[in-house]
Order: C-alpha cells, then structure tokens, then sequence
C-alpha cells in the first residue's frame, strides 16, 4: 500500500488547493432597451425585456 514518506507541509497543501477558491466576478451586459447592467440570458432586473419583448411587468 502507498504511502507517503514525508508530512505534506501547510504551505504546500495550500498551494495546491488555492485554485478551488478563486471566485469569478459575474459577466455583464448592457441591457438594450435601457441600458443598466445584466445577466446575460435573463430578464432585465430594471425594466423587465428579454430578448426583445416584455416578460416581467415593471410598474414605473
């Protein structure tokens, strides 16, 4: 059975495990009918478009 020889230090232990944690910032885009930023492929949180047309019903 395999096992290690040497203790694998903290700091090395860490090194490997660093990449797991990184989180990436959410994509934006500008919304076409009003222009606030967005998620693409969802409903505009401002004015209720996607892809065109009105999909939630935002009262002014």
């Amino acid at each position: 059975m395999a096992v290690p020889k040497r203790k694998t230090s903290k700091a090395r232990r860490d090194k490997r495990r660093s990449s797991v944690w990184k989180i990436a910032a959410p994509t934006l885009v500008t919304c076409p009918q009003c222009g606030e930023y967005m998620v693409p492929h969802k409903a505009c949180g401002f004015c209720g478009y996607y892809n065109g047309r009105v999909v939630v019903n935002k009262e002014a």
